[in-house]
């Protein structure tokens, strides 16, 4: 897309305007970035197949080429289709989502490679809770790659719509206002080898430690 100022869509955070969710959606197939809410921060994003879309990102948040980008999906029968899903795996993505969490898991040839951890060949997954981000990708009917929204030299996303509309109006496409969303990183559990492990312990909802123990 020809860069200029960012769109600014004020979009109910529980009941998305069907309207609205149609536009952004033709935003990021037009090769778009947009910033859009998820149930733990809000976080820039395109569509899995664009590069330069991504490119644009890395460029915003000055990421280096062994960042690792969440792959969001709308659904379990939709991660299936990007990640080898063992049994354990299945059980416990089907008991967490959607919500705060990200999955580690082999990637297969479904995602592009320069989108897995190099040596690992592995890829973090999430189904977020937040009834936006929900209808984008019930809309989109693909995934979208996905990074939290915080910029360089900082260590927290940003939270208000309106600052971020300030701050990045020049450098992505669209912004998403769904009211300000207080910083929580997610809950990393890392399933490559089918087993769970918490590498980072963040926004839980209370589902994890009730089924790990």
């Amino acid at each position: 897309m020809t860069q200029s100022m960012a769109q600014y869509f004020q979009i109910h955070p529980e009941n998305p305007q069907p309207r609205l969710i149609k536009r952004t959606v033709e935003i990021l197939r037009d090769g778009g970035v947009i910033v859009y809410p998820t149930d733990s921060s809000y976080a820039l994003a395109c569509r899995l197949d664009d590069k330069r879309a991504l490119e644009r990102i890395r460029r915003i948040r000055h990421l280096g080429e062994k960042h690792n980008f969440t792959l969001v999906c709308r659904d379990l029968s939709q991660v299936a289709q990007f990640v080898r899903v063992g049994n354990e795996a299945h059980r416990l993505i089907r008991a967490l989502t959607p919500g705060p969490y990200t999955f580690v898991l082999k990637a297969t040839r479904e995602v592009p490679r320069r989108f897995q951890h190099p040596s690992r060949k592995t890829v973090g997954i999430r189904i977020p809770a937040h009834p936006v981000a929900q209808a984008i990708l019930e809309e989109l009917e693909e995934p979208i790659f996905s990074t939290t929204l915080i910029l360089p030299e900082e260590t927290q996303a940003l939270e208000d719509p309106a600052e971020i509309r300030e701050r990045l109006e020049k450098q992505v496409d669209l912004v998403i206002d769904a009211g300000i969303i207080p910083y929580e990183p997610t809950t990393i559990i890392n399933m490559s080898d089918d087993r769970p492990e918490v590498v980072r312990h963040g926004k839980d909802d209370g589902r994890l430690q009730s089924l790990l123990g």
